[in-house]
């Protein structure tokens, strides 16, 4: 069997229980290096640790899904949760297997932003950026967004597409220049933040980095 498994944001206190129990039971553990570093401490020692890069990835992938068919229980580890950044990576583990897999939801990077920032989710969009492919519709979208007077938590797509791209992308389309932004590094682990307005978001960021851009205009709740 193979389960992908959402690992959180980085703190292991945000690692749920089921993941942790999935890990320590695991026969084959797979997932990029960042995010096995992560759950080094909850694997099981006998694991087999598969480790993907962008560029093997689906050679190993393939590797996983045979170990499976052999009758394996196999985990692939994600940053986060798979359905916020991670849904490209499931897909092509399902091809890799010919069948759909079961998946276990994790704590997102977004959803911590939402806690430090004090952000509500029924008021704001969450696009992420953080994939392959063309960028355009996801972009006009979130533009969309901020001018239907939403807040918007965006992830970055490394590295042609970091914060300060975002900030001049939105600016070239008509946001206007005072709107709050917000970008936070490291999440749960060496926090780091930065706030100003849309024209001053100019600085470089790490690829461990997610925006939150305010409304001008906060919708008003309705109770």
């Amino acid at each position: 069997m193979i389960t992908c498994v959402g690992v959180g944001p980085g703190d292991p206190g945000f690692l749920t229980h089921h993941a942790q129990t999935l890990l320590s039971r695991a026969q084959v553990v797979c997932g990029f290096e960042s995010v096995l570093n992560f759950v080094a401490g909850n694997i099981n020692p006998q694991a087999e640790i598969v480790t993907l890069t962008y560029a093997n990835q689906t050679d190993r992938l393939k590797d996983v899904a045979d170990k499976h068919h052999e009758g394996k229980d196999c985990v692939l580890a994600f940053m986060g949760d798979i359905h916020f950044s991670g849904f490209q990576l499931l897909e092509r583990m399902e091809r890799a297997c010919g069948h759909s897999v079961k998946t276990i939801p994790g704590i997102s990077s977004a959803q911590i932003l939402a806690s430090r920032a004090r952000v509500c989710f029924d008021e704001t969009t969450f696009l992420t950026f953080h994939r392959r492919g063309d960028l355009e519709p996801f972009k006009k979208h979130l533009v969309h967004v901020l001018k239907d007077k939403r807040n918007s938590i965006v992830i970055p797509r490394p590295w042609d597409f970091m914060p300060k791209d975002v900030a001049s992308f939105l600016l070239e389309s008509g946001i206007a220049p005072e709107t709050p932004v917000e970008v936070w590094e490291n999440l749960t682990a060496r926090e780091a933040d930065w706030k100003g307005p849309l024209s001053e978001c100019t600085r470089d960021f790490s690829d461990m980095s997610i925006m939150l851009i305010r409304t001008l205009e906060p919708m008003v709740s309705q109770v």
